[in-house]
C-alpha cells in the first residue's frame, strides 16, 4: 500500500449533531484521548441551538479497532443526547464525490 493510502486508512471522519449542551466537545475529546486517537482537525458551529461538529482524527495508535470505537462513540452520543457517526476517510470521500 502506498504511503498516501496508508495515511488515509488511519483517518476517520467523526460527525456530531444535536441540541447544544455543555460538555459535548469535552466528552467526545476525552473518549478520543483515552483511546489514543489523535484529533487532526476540528470544526464546530452552533446554529439556532443546534450543535454541529466535524472532526478528522488519526486512528493509527488507537487502542481499539475502528468498529469498536464507532460503536462506543455512537453509544456516547446517545448518553449525551447527540448523534455521533464515524466513517473512514476513503469511504467518506467516495460518498461525497460530485
Amino acid at each position: 500500500m502506498r504511503h498516501e493510502n496508508m495515511e488515509k486508512a488511519n483517518k476517520t471522519i467523526i460527525t456530531v449533531v444535536g441540541k447544544d449542551t455543555v460538555g459535548i466537545i469535552a466528552k467526545v475529546c476525552t473518549y478520543l484521548s483515552e483511546n489514543q486517537i489523535n484529533v487532526l482537525d476540528i470544526s464546530q458551529t452552533i446554529v439556532q441551538g443546534y450543535f454541529n461538529m466535524m472532526m478528522i482524527v488519526d486512528m493509527q495508535a488507537a487502542t481499539k479497532p475502528f468498529a469498536d470505537c464507532a460503536t462506543e462513540l455512537e453509544c456516547l452520543g446517545e448518553e449525551i443526547g447527540v448523534s455521533i457517526k464515524c466513517q473512514r476517510e476513503e469511504i467518506f470521500d467516495m460518498m461525497h464525490r460530485i
